[in-house]
């Protein structure tokens, strides 16, 4: 950036220098700005960038607006044209001009046309005209189209081009309107409501109505976004197509109607069918049904050859079903003697096993095994008893040895004092004291002389 010294002389810019310390100056000062005036100088060199200049009554300033900016616009500047300019504010360092560069143009007035647009677009759309549940579908063949727009203007004359390609069986009527200026947007609803009459009247019966015109600037469409034209959309009984501008066009009849095309010829297109697929569509409908015929007929040989063989004389049939009936007989007498032996051979088994199974015979058994049981439980008592008393001798003989009164038989005694208690021990007693002593064959009373 430039530097404004504190002392001393100030620096020495070049030209070059300068330019582009005031176009950065300039550059970072001012946003997008928009600037209204006259177009003059306009110039189109092969380039593709445009450059004029833009007056009023005390001032101008050079434009440029570059191609691809330009090439999107709907609006070709011509001198003398009123237009506003979104755009950039800078200077060209080349020669030092200062300049617009342009970023968007259209006509003078276009904001105010643009906000009294999206004020109707809101209000319509609060009222739910533009709501798909609202609006009625197209019918699925169209004979008869009321085509309202100019009769001279390149939209009639796209549609009925279309149609003569597509559909040239369809009736057309046109009912001829202004599509720009203060009266078209009357002459629509009005034309509208003519063919909606006439259809009520039975004079002509309507299918669908058009309508369309071709493109223009937002002034040359405003006829189709006035309130009025929108009402007679709504009311119309017929279903309404609108096909305003080109694609990038969107007014408000195209928003209300029941459909919008993107240009005359795609209503065109949308309104009719295409008399070559139907065409294709009849000779695919020829091959199949020639083809289905072929078959039955085929089917229909087949079945008649068949019934035809087994067609046979009524009494050949008699023959065979007597034939059949004395085989089933004899098949009935064969499976009736095979039961019979068969339910034999099961009773002779059943007796056989009930005589196995009778009651004295098994009580003969009962009492041969009570007996047995008997013998067998005698003899176990008897081999018990010995053995118990081999048991028994031998556990006597066992306490026999151990018992004290064996002891005594031996020639020993046992000595007991006063209180019955055993003497084991000489210093247990005293001299003069009484013991009763206990000997295999009765007792003594003893008084002891002394001690050892």
């Amino acid at each position: 950036m430039l530097q404004h010294p504190t002392s001393g002389n100030p620096p020495t810019l070049t030209v070059g220098q300068l330019n582009r310390e005031a176009r950065r100056l300039l550059e970072s000062h001012f946003d997008y700005i928009w600037v209204e005036g006259e177009v003059s100088n306009f110039a189109a060199p092969s380039s593709g960038h445009w450059y004029f200049s833009l007056k009023d009554s005390g001032a101008q300033v050079r434009c440029a607006m570059f191609r691809n900016r330009n090439q999107h616009m709907r609006v070709t500047p011509v001198n003398g044209m009123a237009i506003r300019l979104r755009c950039r504010v800078s200077l060209y360092e080349g020669r030092g001009e200062f300049q617009l560069i342009v970023e968007h143009l259209e006509h003078a007035g276009a904001g105010a046309l643009q906000a009294a647009f999206e004020r109707l677009r809101d209000k319509l759309q609060a009222e739910g005209l533009f709501a798909p549940e609202r609006k009625r579908a197209l019918p699925a063949e169209v004979r008869t189209l009321g085509v309202i727009t100019s009769p001279t203007g390149a939209a009639i004359h796209d549609v009925l081009t279309v149609l003569q390609r597509r559909c040239p069986a369809m009736r057309v009527f046109l009912l001829p309107v202004a599509v720009q200026g203060e009266a078209a947007a009357g002459e629509i609803s009005a034309a509208i409501a003519r063919a909606n009459r006439w259809q009520a009247a039975g004079d002509v019966q309507f299918d669908a109505l058009l309508v369309t015109r071709g493109g223009g600037s937002l002034e040359d469409l405003w006829a189709f976004n006035e309130e009025v034209v929108a009402r007679a959309i709504v009311a119309s009984a017929l279903p309404v197509v609108s096909a305003v501008g080109h694609e990038v066009d969107i007014s408000i009849a195209d928003m209300v109607a029941d459909q919008r095309a993107a240009t005359p010829s795609a209503a065109a297109e949308l309104l009719s069918p295409d008399q070559r697929e139907h065409a294709a569509l009849l000779l695919r409908l020829e091959h199949t049904l020639a083809g289905r015929m072929r078959q039955r007929l085929e089917r229909a040989g087949r079945d008649l050859h068949y019934l035809r063989q087994r067609l046979r004389h009524p009494g050949q049939l008699l023959r065979e079903q007597a034939q059949r009936l004395d085989e089933l007989e004899q098949r009935l007498l064969r499976a009736q003697r095979a039961q019979l032996r068969e339910q034999r051979g099961a009773l002779a088994l059943l007796e056989n096993r009930l005589r196995s199974r009778a009651p004295d015979t098994r009580v003969r058994a009962l009492q041969a095994a009570v007996g047995q049981l008997e013998q067998r439980l005698q003899r176990g008592m008897q081999q018990q008893l010995r053995g118990a008393n081999s048991q028994l001798a031998h556990l006597s003989q066992l306490l026999d040895s151990v018992s004290p009164l064996a002891t005594l038989s031996r020639g020993y005694s046992i000595l007991r004092d006063a209180q019955g208690a055993v003497v084991r021990d000489a210093a247990d007693v005293a001299c003069g004291d009484t013991l009763e002593a206990r000997l295999a064959r009765g007792e003594l009373r003893l008084q002891v002389l002394g001690t050892q």
